[in-house]
């Protein structure tokens, strides 16, 4: 070869670079630092563009023989040794070589290219930012390089480049975030760490703030936090500790609606750390940004309620305790305002509307936060959890919702009313007691006055029963006598839950409701049933709670004084029914010490039984 075609490299010093003898390298990078040298003290520019052109060319960095590229590599970072403060002008030309050899298959070239970037780094100094993400794309993979020099050099390199980041006002974080979002899905571990350690850096810097993108990074963090490797998972933890620290200091920084969408994602993942950190940091955003996470809410409870059936106590207690939290924060400022028609709308939606008149007279219309119809479709699916806690809390959702948004409630009540008749037949009496205390506010609550409950022939099979027979007292509403006709047509379906269950719910009733009413109402359905022995087996399950359970201790009483019209009116209302059954017509004529019908009956009933009858 012409000495031309290298110049201004003499003959000499390229055959040493291209050596594989690193001693002659080394030797032929100090003359070209000191040819250099003496290049820009005369002011010689042209020699040094020339010499940049064929250290970068294919004879040696872009060369396919490992030693001229290493030679290549080591004359690059003599070229940047000997520019001192001049190498800004010659960034370019000395960087973008180096970065092509990252990724070349020789282990040695790589190493070279890490150790040639050093050098060129601690020469530039914040001058290299502007190529920041094209060196930080190479180091997530030589980080995980299978040769462990490599890793080593990554190492060296990745400390100085985090001391200029950090030591510079002019670093570009938006430009940066987009690259970091995109590597953290990496199936390596060795470059989730470097990741994690990246991030870490950079949040502890004072003139960076992290918050502001952590809604950008969060779902790769929690990827990270994963992993089984238990030294990243403690630094992905610490790191993102930190960050929660720091949005509970100053949540004015951070998009918390943002970032809940990630964490309810990660909050149902099976990792018990992953799903515990998320309910946690889901706890606190509830605590920090309150009423403004009211549109999760059911994306919340999807995530908390099956949470509280785990054995894991310390993700029961965070479930326990988000759970508690976001109810506190649904009041009656959410719920929606009675229908003027006094009708149930079907057709309604869940998210309420509320409107507002402006100064002007126009009617502006506000949509509401609290989306009902997709929280009742979540209890409505976790009522039939197959763990008792998770359908325990979800009637409790129910209950504290009939409390608080009555109205939203019932507009969609129709849709989960025969879930919690199924409930009924739970094996856990927790589940059934509070089931019950549901369906009482149901049948109970003012605002169901508004409206109308849906009576087809399915659910309630009495269609020629009077409607003014089925009157109450004040305080219940229409689903009160729903309630009653669908209680009795699933204990006729059902002997199992009849026999087991059906006197534990009728006394439970009688404690939640008027006793009265619930006797009455279920003595006029019972007389158009057509099933004459389920009306005898039923009345005399009711009559033995009426004569022997204390929660009747008041109705037995007022049946006992037949002075007034109102109790009157009721032992004919039960006598009816009564008759049913021969035993429980005599034991409630007993009761209501009316001895000379009881005499008469017995007459009638055994008439050749030589009975003796004393009459007074």
């Amino acid at each position: 070869m012409a000495d031309k075609e290298f110049y201004p490299l003499s003959t000499a010093t390229v055959r040493s670079l291209n050596d594989k003898v690193y001693e002659k390298r080394k030797g032929a990078a100090l003359e070209i630092e000191k040819m250099v040298k003496e290049f820009l003290a005369n002011n010689q520019t042209e020699p040094i563009q020339r010499l940049l052109k064929v250290l970068s060319g294919d004879y040696f960095t872009l060369s396919h023989n490992p030693n001229s590229k290493k030679g290549g590599l080591i004359g690059m970072a003599a070229l940047a040794v000997a520019f001192g403060k001049e190498a800004k002008t010659y960034a370019p030309d000395l960087i973008t070589p180096v970065l092509s050899c990252f990724r070349d298959q020789d282990n040695s070239v790589r190493f070279y290219a890490c150790e040639a970037m050093y050098n060129i780094a601690k020469v530039l100094r914040g001058a290299i930012l502007q190529y920041f993400n094209d060196i930080f794309d190479v180091l997530t993979t030589t980080c995980a390089d299978p040769d462990r020099n490599v890793r080593s050099a990554t190492e060296t390199l990745d400390r100085l480049i985090k001391d200029i980041v950090t030591e510079s006002p002019s670093f570009d974080l938006v430009g940066f975030i987009p690259l970091l979002r995109e590597r953290m899905y990496t199936q390596h571990s060795s470059t989730k760490q470097f990741l994690i350690s990246w991030i870490t850096v950079l949040d502890e810097v004072p003139d960076i703030n992290m918050v502001v993108f952590l809604p950008e990074i969060l779902d790769g963090m929690f990827q990270i936090l994963h992993d089984t490797n238990p030294e990243i998972r403690k630094m992905c933890e610490a790191a993102l500790g930190e960050f929660l620290r720091e949005i509970t200091l100053d949540k004015s920084k951070a998009d918390l609606c943002k970032m809940t969408n990630i964490l309810l994602l990660f909050a149902q993942k099976e990792d018990d750390q992953v799903k515990l950190t998320s309910l946690m940091w889901l706890k606190e955003f509830v605590s920090l940004d309150g009423r403004n996470l009211l549109p999760y809410t059911a994306g919340i409870v999807n995530a908390a309620l099956p949470c509280l059936s785990l054995n894991k106590r310390d993700i029961q207690e965070a479930a326990r305790s988000l759970d508690k939290s976001l109810r506190y924060l649904i009041g009656p400022e959410d719920d929606a305002s009675p229908p003027k028609d006094n009708k149930h709308n079907q057709s309604a939606v869940g998210t309420q509307q509320t409107v507002e008149t402006s100064d002007d007279g126009r009617e502006n219309k506000k949509t509401e936060q609290l989306d009902i119809r997709s929280i009742v479709e979540v209890l409505s699916h976790q009522m039939v959890h197959n763990a008792m806690p998770t359908r325990l809390a979800a009637l409790k959702w129910i209950h504290h919702l009939l409390i608080t948004v009555p109205h939203s409630i019932f507009q969609q009540v129709e849709d989960f009313f025969s879930l919690l008749l199924k409930s009924l037949s739970d094996p856990a009496d927790e589940v059934v007691l509070r089931d019950l205390e549901v369906l009482a506010e149901i049948s109970s609550n003012t605002a169901g006055q508004y409206y109308s409950p849906k009576l087809e022939h399915d659910v309630m099979p009495y269609p020629n029963i009077p409607q003014n027979s089925l009157k109450h007292s004040g305080g219940l509403n229409r689903y009160f006598t729903k309630f009653m006709i669908s209680l009795l047509n699933l204990f006729s379906t059902d002997q199992t839950l009849l026999d087991g269950r059906g006197p534990f719910i009728i006394r439970q009733l009688c404690i939640l409701l008027n006793a009265e009413d619930i006797y009455r109402t279920l003595a006029v359905v019972l007389l158009h049933e057509e099933d004459l022995k389920f009306t005898s087996l039923m009345v005399q399950y009711l009559n033995s709670i009426l004569v022997t359970s204390t929660e009747l201790f008041e109705l037995r009483n007022q049946l006992k004084d037949l002075q007034s019209e109102e109790s009157c009116s009721l032992f004919v209302c039960l006598y009816k029914c009564w008759c049913h059954n021969p035993v429980t017509t005599v034991s409630l004529c007993f009761l209501t010490q009316t001895y000379q019908h009881t005499a008469d009956i017995l007459e009638l009933l055994y008439p050749l039984s030589g009975l003796r009858i004393v009459r007074c």
